[in-house]
């Protein structure tokens, strides 16, 4: 028989209830050890709310809380009752509240979620983005966190969720975008436990393991990762809060130091971000050796990065083999792909001209230019890799088109979704959207064949900031267009706005900045460069939209060594 999550739960309270899950780390407080029982106590509490407020197996419940237990309690509460979580990002001091609110109705319009469970201060956040949308009748109740009452003990038998069967949906991982949050990823019990399965396997994962993680929730790589994986694989885990993961990066090496880590993951703008910012003074007695896999993960990862990491942190006993890589994607749950674990990163240089101009990731030859692309690994156990040019055939080796993928780990659909659902796969295989190539059984992510931006492990849509940018009073509406490029020195994308201004005379150094503050209070990235143009600057494809990737390729043959554009 297939098994549910909540079986999994149960076996792991009646085998050993008093072994500590998880170290909670705060800010200004001592570590706070989970043990199982306390997980599930915690976890029977919300399941017993859901059932009082008329919530039934199947339904949706959106989960909106900050890092701590009340937000692990009530994920796996929502589970034992039978109901499908969604974790989704909370409202921050970097974000607009209305166009949170904005962003949140949108996804009550396609999800419409039975009920929402927040804290007592956002109620009336979530309350207004209920009233902007025609299905916000569908949340029938706001959980408060706070008033959550105590269960004395866990009556499992009382509990829905052991109703639930393997092919039904378990949970949604919803985009950690800036406002698209409208397909959520529903996936099943069965895939999941697939996934574990495989990539345990892939990662050789022991009962000796120990997992470092400061990834938010609400992230696949989180919540699959650095949640889920270790907590049923009865592996302990240490857990941080994102934001002080920003705020002081070096607690993360601290903590891996104090609990013997073993495995995390990091996306790319974390190794450059690590490198730079952390100083030997909050290093000390820090001793990296028990590190065994970082894996760079969420966005494309680039050699320098790696060397810059190793670098750094060698002389606090970081081994050059400890760093490792893998591709993945909430669609197949988490991972797709592991490299550097039986063995080191594959580095495949390529002859610069053959990549760039014949899309032929062909060897490169000496003396020629070429560039250094870093292996994502090999698919994992029960997971297929193809790559297709535009027809949908099958690509021969090193010829870069689209990645696509089939597995017994894929998502049921999108959820409420049918038409994205369709548009995702052919003959059966998911249709990735990433653009690499395969080399000797190993797959090389290069690309991204739509117009997403990744900005440290977050997906950006440049639909979303051209929208917030046009916007602004001056800036000529329709003629703006959003795009990454890549920065070095931070290993991520840095995003840019090409603008064309209505008026000639106005003054470009204020409506900049307009631009600027609007992109910024209105999404989770802090925009930066904005370049405004003339009327008739920016390039359109046949059927009048403004072609991004054309325009990023404009806008960098006519950038000067000040960052400024030329005529």
């Amino acid at each position: 028989m297939e098994r549910i999550l909540a079986d999994r739960l149960r076996q792991l309270y009646e085998q050993s209830p008093e072994r500590v899950a998880i170290h909670m780390l705060y800010t200004r407080q001592p570590d706070r050890p989970v043990t199982t029982r306390d997980l599930l106590h915690g976890a029977a509490e919300y399941a017993n709310a859901l059932a009082a407020a008329g919530i039934q197996p199947g339904e949706v419940v959106i989960l909106i809380l900050q890092h701590g237990e009340a937000l692990l309690h009530a994920f796996f509460g929502a589970i034992l009752h039978g109901a499908i979580p969604s974790i989704m990002p909370f409202l921050t001091e970097k974000l607009s509240p209305e166009q949170y609110r904005h962003s949140l109705a949108a996804l009550f319009e396609i999800t419409a979620p039975a009920a929402v469970v927040t804290y007592p201060e956002f109620v009336e956040d979530v309350r207004q983005a209920m009233a902007g949308t025609s299905s916000g009748g569908s949340v029938r109740r706001v959980i408060v966190s706070a008033e959550v009452g105590s269960a004395p003990e866990i009556d499992f038998l009382s509990l829905r969720g052991f109703e639930r069967h393997a092919q039904e949906i378990v949970l949604l991982q919803h985009s950690s975008g800036t406002t698209g949050l409208q397909k959520g990823v529903a996936l099943s019990h069965a895939a999941v436990f697939n996934q574990l399965k495989s990539y345990a396997a892939a990662l050789q994962l022991r009962a000796e393991d120990v997992i470092v993680s400061w990834l938010p929730l609400y992230h696949d790589m989180g919540l699959i990762a650095g949640f889920l994986m270790p907590v049923l694989e009865g592996i302990p885990l240490v857990l941080m809060s994102p934001f002080d993961w920003v705020r002081a990066p070096y607690r993360l090496l601290q903590a891996v130091s104090k609990y013997r880590g073993t495995l995390s993951w990091l996306p790319n703008f974390a190794y450059n971000f690590c490198a730079q910012k952390i100083r030997d003074r909050d290093l000390e007695g820090v001793d990296l050796s028990s590190w065994r896999a970082i894996s760079n993960c969420s966005e494309p990862m680039v050699w320098r990065s790696h060397q810059m990491f190793r670098e750094r942190f060698r002389s606090f006993g970081l081994r050059s083999e400890a760093l490792t890589t893998c591709y993945a994607m909430a669609e197949n749950v988490f991972a797709v792909t592991q490299g550097g674990v039986n063995g080191p990163v594959t580095v495949d240089e390529v002859d610069q001209r053959s990549y760039l101009v014949d899309r032929i990731a062909r060897p490169a030859v000496d003396g020629q230019p070429s560039l250094k692309m870093l292996s994502c690994g090999r698919p994992i156990a029960n997971t297929q890799v193809r790559v297709l040019n535009e027809k949908r055939r099958e690509l021969s080796e090193r010829q870069v088109g689209e990645i696509a993928m089939l597995s017994d780990c894929m998502l049921n659909e999108y959820y409420r979704r049918p038409d994205a659902t369709a548009k995702a796969f052919h003959n059966g295989w998911y249709l990735t959207g990433d653009l690499g190539y395969m080399a000797n059984g190993e797959v090389y992510v290069t690309g991204r064949k739509k117009d997403l931006i990744i900005v440290g492990g977050k997906n950006i849509y440049p639909q979303d900031l051209e929208s917030l940018a046009g916007e602004v009073e001056g800036v000529h509406p329709g003629r703006v267009a959003a795009f990454g490029v890549f920065n070095e020195d931070t290993g991520t994308e840095d995003v840019v706005i090409v603008a064309e201004v209505e008026d000639e005379a106005a003054d470009r150094e204020m409506l900049a900045n307009e631009v600027r503050q609007r992109v910024t209070r209105g999404s989770d990235i802090a925009l930066r460069n904005v370049q405004l143009v003339e009327r008739g600057w920016l390039l359109k494809t046949s059927s009048g939209k403004v072609a991004r990737s054309a325009n990023r390729e404009k806008y960098l043959s006519k950038l000067n060594t000040e960052g400024e554009l030329i005529d």
